[in-house]
């Protein structure tokens, strides 16, 4: 366990035992204020503070485990090093699959420089917001295990003794502190999200992405200083010599200088081997709870860990949904034959459902992908977007619209869909779903389908369509 060397103390750095001599006024200032006293003082103190540790965790002896040392580590380390690179990409572009740049979509308006990367959300590939959004809900949930061994094999430095010696050692604890306040943040909010468990007293989208920035910047800080010491560690000995060596031949690693390695371990009770095995066991269970959640077809019924449930209703609505319409309030009777559509454009004008069906109908087999990281693939038939834009006095292409929905409760009930998104045939007012009519859960009377957009940005009950220019440039 680290202990601070005597004269390395914030108050005490490099002062000298001298007293200032007469050289003192040829143009040197002296190296110290302090006296011989001061310094002796400040060097009984840190001598104390080593050697009078509070009790439990903060004493070396009570991290005992053979297994901890700098290369199951940087192992664990390696793993998260990838994984959190992949969950940084992949959130960041959800976040720019919402299009924040369009008025009223962004769910963190004041999210200011952190917003920089921002670019249009395209409609090509239709697959790609299921693949991102699915690889970030899956991976995420993947890595849960890998990163709870991590921070199980750094945990003694949690409680180093005393907290810093240095300027530098105290920085580098508060980063340590921020990337795993933060990495400990980010996955049990996105957990709780995932489950629509919002037991915290405040908005998910915002947290998220702050934390999100918070928890990256105190993770490359860590990468930049930890990264060289990583590969010494991980070439220190093979894995695969590990993964041979049983219980008998387990070892502690030889001491290292941040002290993961006990001072006195105790007899193994695993090897490293069984660790990586039941980690690695662990992410691969998990996996394969979840990630069906993301494809359709027999293997939908393995994703125990789906939020939602995996029976849906009959017939051909018998898919997923996120939120029914009794939850977020619709009203039955506000979707039934005195409902209609409203355009608002150059030429409003408004449409019953019946109108909407004589209008030219197209069919597109099109994924629908939610946050939550469920995903499936329907079939849609409906009127495209282009041509109520038109009906509307509107430019494909050159207008976006502004969508707005029956629903009572909930943050989606208006989306922004851009002018390209518009401009897309394959861009639909969607009626129908594998040739039946919409079910109610599932948006009736009408509802958006627009290829590679977030499933919240899909809406359902469908009652006004405002089509706006949108800004050059």
């Amino acid at each position: 366990m680290f202990r601070c060397a005597a004269g390395v103390g914030f108050g005490v750095i490099r002062m000298s035992d001298q007293p200032s001599t007469g050289d003192d006024h040829h143009g040197h200032e002296p190296t110290s204020q302090a006296g011989p006293g001061a310094v002796r003082a400040g060097r009984d103190s840190l001598t104390w503070l080593n050697e009078h540790p509070p009790p439990g965790p903060f004493r070396p002896e009570f991290w005992r485990s053979p297994l901890r040392g700098p290369w199951l580590t940087s192992m664990l380390g390696l793993v998260l090093l990838f994984g959190i690179t992949i969950l940084a990409i992949t959130g960041l572009v959800s976040y720019a699959a919402y299009d924040p740049r369009l008025p009223g979509n962004d769910t963190t308006p004041d999210s200011g420089l952190l917003a920089f990367y921002l670019f249009d959300w395209p409609t090509r590939p239709v697959w790609l917001y299921r693949f991102t959004q699915g690889v970030h809900v899956v991976l995420g949930l993947t890595l849960v295990p890998v990163l709870l061994a991590k921070l199980w094999s750094v945990i003694p430095k949690l409680f180093v003794w005393p907290p810093a010696c240095s300027v530098a050692q105290a920085v580098e604890r508060a980063s340590l502190l921020l990337l795993v306040g933060g990495a400990v943040f980010e996955f049990v909010t996105g957990i709780m999200n995932i489950q629509l468990f919002y037991a915290f007293p405040f908005s998910f989208y915002p947290a998220h992405l702050y934390g999100a920035w918070i928890f990256l910047a105190a993770f490359v800080v860590h990468v930049a200083f930890k990264l060289p010491r990583m590969v010494r560690s991980l070439r220190s000995r093979s894995l695969f010599s590990e993964l041979r060596t049983g219980l008998d031949a387990t070892r502690p690693e030889p001491p290292d200088p941040d002290g993961l390695v006990p001072a006195r371990p105790a007899d193994p009770t695993m090897s490293r081997r069984g660790l990586l095995g039941l980690v690695g066991g662990a992410s691969l269970m998990t996996f394969g709870l979840s990630v069906g959640q993301t494809l359709d077809g027999p293997l939908r019924q393995t994703a125990l860990l789906a939020p939602h449930g995996r029976d849906y209703g009959p017939g051909p609505n018998d898919f997923q949904v996120n939120k029914a319409a009794s939850e977020i309030g619709i009203d039955p009777a506000a979707t039934g034959p005195a409902w209609g559509l409203e355009l608002a454009g150059p030429t409003p004008a408004r449409l019953d459902r019946a109108e909407l069906l004589a209008m030219p109908l197209h069919t597109y087999v099109l994924p629908i992908a939610c946050v939550e990281g469920w995903s499936t693939e329907q079939t849609w038939t409906g009127v495209r977007l282009a041509d109520l834009a038109r009906l509307a006095g509107a430019v494909p292409g050159s207008w976006y619209v502004v969508v707005r929905s029956l629903q009572r409760r909930g943050a989606f009930g208006r989306a922004a869909l851009s002018a390209e998104q518009v401009a897309d045939p394959r861009s639909l007012l969607a009626l129908r779903v594998n040739g039946a009519d919409l079910s109610l859960d599932h948006g009736f009377p009408a509802r958006i389908i627009v290829p590679n957009a977030p499933g919240v940005h899909n809406t359902k009950w469908v009652r006004k369509l405002t089509f706006r220019p949108a800004r050059s440039g």
